[in-house]
This record gives C-alpha cells, sequence and structure tokens, in this order.
C-alpha cells in the first residue's frame, strides 16, 4: 500500500475509514477554523482510501519550529511512520505526539515495541490523554442496563426523576450558550484546563448535528448539568461536559448520565465511550477518581490504551521542548491557582 497525502477530491471518504469523531473530517474542518494547519494522509490500496489520518500541526512561539499531534488515531503501521518521519524532516517538525486509540492488548504491545525498533519512538513525558477510559455497552434493553447498575445509582436516577429533573436535547446558539456557562463554570470549580470559549464554540458549530449533541438537565427551569456528546459510527462519546453547584441533591448528574445511554440508544449505538478514567487501581487522590467512580455506578468496564508516543524528529529540540514543556505547565498551574483564590 502507498502511504500519501489525502487529495481533495477524496475528503468525502474520510469518514468511511475513519476510526473516531477526532479523526473525522469535520473535526478536521474544526480544527483549520481554529487556524491550525490540517495535514490529511492515508494508506492507499490502488486508487482506494483503505486507512486515514488527521494531524495538526502546532507552532512553537518564537522559533521556526512546530510539532505535529494525531489524537485518537489508528495505530500507524511501518509505512505510515516512515511517511511521518519524512514529512516531520522536510517541515521541520520537532517531533509528532500519536495518541491511538488502540486498546494496550499484547498484539498492540509487540506492534510497539516492533515499531521502536525502526523508529524513534518514545513513551511521552507529557500526555494528553489517559491511558485509561471507561466504557459501557449499551446494547442490552433499558431494564437490563438498569439492573446492571449500582444500587446507588439506580437510587439516585429514580430520584432525580422523582423530584422533576427532566433532560431534553438542546438545539443551535440556546444549547451552546447553557453548556457553555455549566462548562467553565465546573473548570474554575474543580481547578483545571479547559479550552476557550471560541474553541468550543467553533466545534460546536462544525459538528453540530452530524456528530455532536447537547443534552441538557433541568429542575424547574434551572440547568443543573449539560453534556456534549460526540456520535461516530456505532459509539457514543462523552468528551465534554460541566454541572452547577445548584440543587447538587436533585442528582441532575445522573439524571443526565442515564438519559445520554438512552439517547445513544436512539441513534444506534452500542457502545459508550466515556473519555477518560483513572487507572483502576488508582489513589483517591487521583484527579480522575471521582468521576471515575461515578462513572463505575453505570457499569462502565476500564479499558487501558496504548498510551502517548512522541516520534521524535529532532533530538535536541525534543530534549528543549521537553523542558520548556515541564516550565509552561508548573507556571500555568500557579496562575490557575491564584485565579482561583482571587475569584472564589
Amino acid at each position: 500500500m502507498d502511504v500519501k497525502l489525502i487529495p481533495n477530491a477524496l475528503l468525502p471518504q474520510i469518514n468511511e475509514v475513519a476510526n473516531h469523531p477526532l479523526q473525522s473530517r469535520e473535526w478536521g474542518d474544526a480544527r483549520a477554523r481554529m487556524g491550525k494547519t490540517v495535514v490529511r494522509f492515508g494508506s492507499f490500496d490502488g486508487g482506494t482510501l483503505v486507512r486515514s489520518f488527521l494531524m495538526t500541526l502546532h507552532s512553537i512561539p518564537h522559533t521556526p519550529y512546530s510539532l505535529g499531534y494525531i489524537q485518537r488515531s489508528l495505530l500507524p503501521n511501518a509505512a505510515e511512520l516512515s511517511f511521518l518521519q519524512d514529512y516531520g524532516r522536510k517541515n521541520r517538525l520537532i517531533f509528532i505526539k500519536l495518541e491511538p486509540d488502540t486498546n494496550a492488548d499484547q498484539s498492540a504491545r509487540d506492534a510497539v515495541a516492533a515499531l521502536r525498533t525502526e523508529f524513534p519512538l518514545v513513551r511521552s513525558p507529557h500526555q494528553l490523554f489517559p491511558d485509561w477510559t471507561m466504557e459501557l455497552d449499551i446494547s442490552p434493553s433499558e431494564d437490563k442496563l438498569l439492573a446492571s447498575f449500582k444500587q446507588k445509582t439506580r437510587y439516585n436516577i429514580r430520584l432525580a426523576q422523582k423530584k422533576g429533573v427532566t433532560v431534553r436535547e438542546a438545539t443551535g446558539l440556546d444549547a451552546f450558550a447553557q453548556f457553555s456557562k455549566l462548562y467553565f463554570a465546573t473548570t474554575a470549580r474543580q481547578k483545571y484546563y479547559g479550552h476557550d470559549e471560541t474553541y468550543h464554540r467553533i466545534v460546536w458549530e462544525t459538528l453540530s448535528p452530524s456528530i455532536a449533541s447537547i443534552l441538557l438537565a433541568e429542575h424547574e427551569g434551572t440547568p443543573l448539568a449539560a453534556y456534549e456528546l460526540f456520535r461516530f459510527k456505532n459509539t457514543l462519546y462523552y468528551p465534554y461536559g460541566g454541572s452547577s453547584d445548584e440543587k447538587r441533591n436533585l442528582m441532575g448528574a445522573n439524571a443526565i448520565m442515564w438519559e445520554a445511554i438512552r439517547f445513544g440508544k436512539r441513534h444506534g449505538c452500542t457502545k459508550f465511550d466515556m473519555w477518560g478514567s483513572s487507572a483502576p487501581d488508582a489513589r483517591d487522590d487521583d484527579p480522575y477518581s471521582g468521576f471515575t467512580k461515578f462513572k463505575a455506578g453505570y457499569g462502565a468496564r476500564f479499558v487501558e490504551k496504548i498510551g502517548s508516543w512522541d516520534l521524535v524528529i529532532h533530538k535536541v529540540g525534543y530534549l528543549l521542548y521537553s523542558k520548556a514543556y515541564v516550565a509552561r505547565t508548573q507556571y500555568l498551574r500557579f496562575l490557575l491557582g491564584l485565579y482561583y483564590v482571587m475569584v472564589f
């Protein structure tokens, strides 16, 4: 098979072979609207596209260099890594970060080990996706799913319903406004980094309604929680969410998670990927611990991904970048902590 850039004439075919919403044609369009350089390449059998990849390029300030990022793709094979290596050398990339949506079974581990004997592929010291996620088979009936949930989760769902919490699919600008308010309230409250409003607005405008949908949990007109969900092929994804501090005793979070599952089933999904979690043996002070326990209440199973890997193109530049990244991260954490103290 040949590996080459995907011509514009074949862009409509990308979603036929793409494996994840972050590899979809729409996601590439959204990233281009944000000002990122989008590189679409793939493996061809004759003239037929059989494997596609989406890479974004990110410039490094005050330098002529950039880095590449390929998120939640297929695991590249040797021919595809060779293409990336050549592309990186020609286009002044220091490294290309790979975070495949590939389960860490023995065959995948063996494949990575074999690739590392041929390419400068190193475990990333600053990964963006966690190694673990949680997945739920949502193909059984609603009754069977409810029966598989933990008792406390079932109780909280019924409590929310009894207290009058409702969940609806919101559309248009109203949907984004409600979601945005709850999302940014949550990032401030929990002190974690979130993308800015422009990023989320472009994602919503570009991916809805073909991939993205927003669910909103309310009680007597008060928004309690909002989820932005992605649907791609047979899988429902939960990438973004937010909640209010108001009326938390009404269990709006439990109501919206259950309705998200029902939403996925109505749209023909058989799997629910909950987009990241702690490891099964993580300590209680792990930053993902609380939400991991929440997801576990719905019977979701732990799934380990193959992890984050950097294809190093410029060795010295990579070492310098890694040191600068650590310093920048520490500085941003300081600023976020200061902001939280001043505002709250």
